[in-house]
């Protein structure tokens, strides 16, 4: 078990700047805090070993340390209000269950949990909808509709009660079409199996509680010290407490009400239509009316949930539910919901859903003045011991002083991609994982206690609980796959984080200068940022990019820059940050692209910026016109090396190949399976985009078998007709140069696995004297050659 783990409030801070750190420490140990920079993450002694160098800052030093749990989960919290204190009352709201077997779980609910006060509509122990009112003694009646909740169908339920008469009316009605999801699963079932209307007394009526109303989940605590505002939150103006959840509900959730009177079955019909076409009579009856889709504008990234009765008792979703969703109601007419927001008034909620682990902050450190740009983290120790068990590194990124440059090289760290495959679950959740890598998954100690603490949250390659896929990621919470020595399960060596440190390690070993920025800088600045910088690196593994980056690398090929493009599988999924908070990103699995999960039909745009998620090729913006390259396929086992191309020799190439034999191989060696090409690989294709231009300069060979192409290249799944890296042409990674207007110029060897070179032999081989001439040649003034 880890004893401790942590996180930050930022990744990249300038000097001045400060970063906040939040650490639970599992048995309430006292731990020591370190401030370091890393220079290389990987500890295979075949390389030149785990490097870090300890800083001297006034954070650096032993705290008391406390367990800090994250409370995971989905929910709309609407504040307490008088209003809500209802003798007499009726529940009602559209829900489309996901997990309706898996327990208790409340879908709208003014409910004390364990003190059994206030009223709600669950779904009960038996997968059934069921309204509970607890009274002033915690004496509780409990109606139940007896029928089992299909699966992903969509119901009205509602329940309503008559404080006078004592009468209590449960309602299950399946509402299916032809395209909301739940026809042929209800046509399977006679409606006798699924609809309800039952009938039952309660001699008092339900308690006053502090407790909000809550839904999606039900209150356990009303006061738990956590609180809300800014960041996402931006429409809680001041704090707002948070209760303590339990019974967090798998589904979505349409047109929530809340009304002090019993209704009729025919109101709650009209009342569900709309609150503004209701009877006088009836609107008057009304303390709620919650539509999801009342704020849908260009995009529906707000938390803020609108309350369209008179009464305005707004709330907020926390830890993001999925927006965007399609509702009850929802007519395959339209895939976009800013189209027709009316058929996307669902909100999708899970119990393993989390934007923020909430935590107290243990100690801050102020950037110094004088820090160099780099990677740096906060060494995390108990005991002062270096295990996997004792032992957490929270990295971030130190920029250069704002609005200033120290060197002519920046590197963009790919944080975007370190988010997207957060906390990452595949070892142990993936069916196929094996046969990814090509043998049993080895994993390391964080990876077994994610798989006992999901409340840490999941990768967007992951599976939520009740199946759907993981479309958010945030950073506010220990990502325990980015850290110094951690070597992932997936690949023969490293992935991302630590894999970008081999490049980091090498610059510095040939003293080139170089500052550091992520993706969000990236986002946030754009093409001025790239402008101040005569050459521009990416990390080995950019697949997640924004629309504003791809904007960004453009402009500055276009105004003459010089990129180096060090990996594969880059630009390749769209992926989008909170407007109000770059701690998260969304990203939507389309119809297709190599991908864990497949968003829902009608649910491919982002709620972020309201447009078409997926691939970039799916809009037009292939990575081959971008970088000239494009993904062409991938594959764990090892990797392999390079064969000069012709056009390595011409004159304007062989600047680059300067101190190379003609028939040398390149990159038969490495910390990444063994070889510069591997792991995901590129290739030059003039059919999709890359510039006429571009010289080919080497080609990889050597491939096995469980190298594949991509799967949107396989139209037909036939047997044998692709075939593995051993046999199909198009798996290759292609090294390509070529050049852009105003004495630009792109370098790219279109592997992931060619960082992992560098270091070989005391940083003195083939791939490192590439890299070395590039970067020299590039850094020169003038045309080149």
């Amino acid at each position: 078990m880890l004893r401790i783990t942590g996180y930050s409030d930022k990744y990249s801070a300038h000097p001045g700047d400060s970063v906040r750190f939040y650490v639970n420490s599992e048995k309430n140990e006292e731990f020591e805090a370190t401030i370091v920079r890393l220079i290389h993450g990987d500890t295979n002694p075949e390389g030149p070993g785990f490097k870090e160098e300890v800083l001297k800052t006034k954070c650096n030093g032993r705290y008391p340390g406390r367990n800090q749990r994250i409370h995971g989960g989905s929910y709309i919290v609407i504040p307490d209000d008088a209003r809500m204190h209802c003798a007499s009352f009726t529940l009602q709201a559209f829900i489309f269950p996901t997990t309706p077997d898996k327990g208790r779980q409340g879908l709208v609910t003014k409910w004390l949990e364990g003190r059994n006060k206030g009223y709600g509509l669950f779904i009960d122990e038996n997968g059934c909808l069921a309204v509970d009112i607890g009274d002033a003694k915690g004496k509780v009646t409990t109606l139940s509709s007896g029928k089992k909740l299909l699966r992903k169908v969509w119901y009205l339920a509602a329940a309503s009660y008559d404080a006078a008469s004592g009468a209590l009316t449960l309602y299950q009605e399946p509402v299916v079409t032809s395209a909301n999801g739940g026809l042929g699963m209800a046509l399977l079932h006679p409606a006798s199996d699924t609809t309800a209307i039952v009938k039952g007394k309660c001699a008092n009526g339900p308690a006053a509680t502090a407790a909000p109303l809550l839904m999606a989940a039900a209150t356990a605590q009303a006061a738990s010290g956590r609180h809300i505002c800014g960041a996402h939150y931006r429409e809680a103006t001041t704090p707002v407490e948070l209760p303590r959840q339990t019974l967090t509900y798998n589904g979505k959730i349409d047109r929530p009400r809340l009304s002090a009177r019993a209704l009729s079955k025919h109101e709650i019909e009209a009342l569900a239509r709309g609150f503004k076409s209701c009877p006088a009579d009836l609107r008057a009856a009304v303390v709620g009316a919650w539509d999801f889709q009342a704020n849908i504008t260009k995009h529906i990234a707000s938390c803020q949930i609108i309350d369209t009765s008179p009464n305005l008792l707004h709330g907020f979703a926390i830890n993001l539910p999925a927006r965007g969703m399609t509702g009850f109601n929802w007519s395959g007419d339209e895939i976009v919901y800013h189209h027709a927001p009316d058929e996307y008034g669902a909100i999708h909620f899970h119990d393993d859903d989390v934007d923020d682990a909430r935590w107290d902050c243990d100690f801050t450190l102020e950037i110094p003045m004088n820090l160099k740009s780099g990677v740096y983290a906060a060494r995390l120790r108990i005991g002062g011991e270096s295990t996997p068990a004792t032992e957490d590194y929270v990295p971030f990124f130190v920029r250069p002083p704002r609005g200033t440059t120290t060197a002519k090289i920046a590197l963009i760290i790919p944080t975007n991609s370190y988010m997207a495959y957060s906390n990452d679950n595949l070892a142990t959740n993936s069916v196929v994982a094996e046969l990814l890598a090509g043998r049993v998954p080895i994993m390391n100690a964080s990876d077994l206690y994610l798989n006992e603490h999901r409340e840490y949250g999941l990768s967007t390659y992951s599976l939520h609980s009740d199946g759907s896929g993981v479309c958010y990621s945030s950073r506010l919470r220990p990502i325990l796959n980015m850290r110094p020595k951690y070597r992932h399960w997936l690949s023969p060596s490293l992935w991302q984080f630590n894999a970008d440190l081999h490049l980091t390690d090498w610059l510095e070993q040939k003293g080139f200068a170089f500052d550091v920025h992520t993706d969000e800088d990236l986002d946030r600045e754009g093409v001025e940022l790239l402008k101040r910088y005569r050459v521009v690196l990416t990390g080995s593994h950019p697949e997640y990019s924004s629309e504003r980056m791809i904007d960004a690398y453009e402009a500055y090929q276009a105004a003459g820059g010089r990129w180096l493009y060090l990996g594969a599988d880059g630009f390749y999924w769209v992926s989008q940050y909170h407007p109000d908070n770059g701690n998260v990103i969304e990203v939507r699995k389309g119809e297709a692209g190599t991908r864990a999960w497949t968003a829902n039909p009608g649910e491919y745009s982002n709620a972020f910026d309201g447009k078409f998620g997926g691939m970039w090729r799916q809009r037009g913006r292939i990575p081959s016109k971008v970088c000239g390259l494009t993904f062409t396929g991938y594959g764990f086992d090892v990797s392999t090396y390079y064969r000069r191309e012709s056009d390595s020799h011409r004159p304007e190439c062989k600047w680059i190949f300067a101190g190379i034999g003609a028939d040398e191989i390149i990159g038969d060696f490495g910390l990444v399976g063994g070889g510069a090409a591997g792991l995901e690989i590129d290739r030059y294709d003039l059919e999709f985009g890359t510039p006429h231009e571009a010289f080919l300069l080497a080609r990889s060979e050597g491939h096995t078998d469980l190298m594949l192409q991509v799967n949107e290249e396989i139209h037909f799944a036939v047997r044998g007709y692709y075939g593995g890296g051993d046999e199909n042409p198009m798996i290759r990674a292609d090294m390509i140069y070529y050049k852009t207007p105003n004495d630009g110029a792109v370098f790219a060897p279109g592997s992931l696995a060619w960082c992992g070179s560098l270091s070989h032999d005391d940083y003195d081989n083939n791939v490192s004297r590439i890299m070395e001439n590039v970067i020299k040649g590039f850094l020169k003034k003038g045309a080149l050659p």
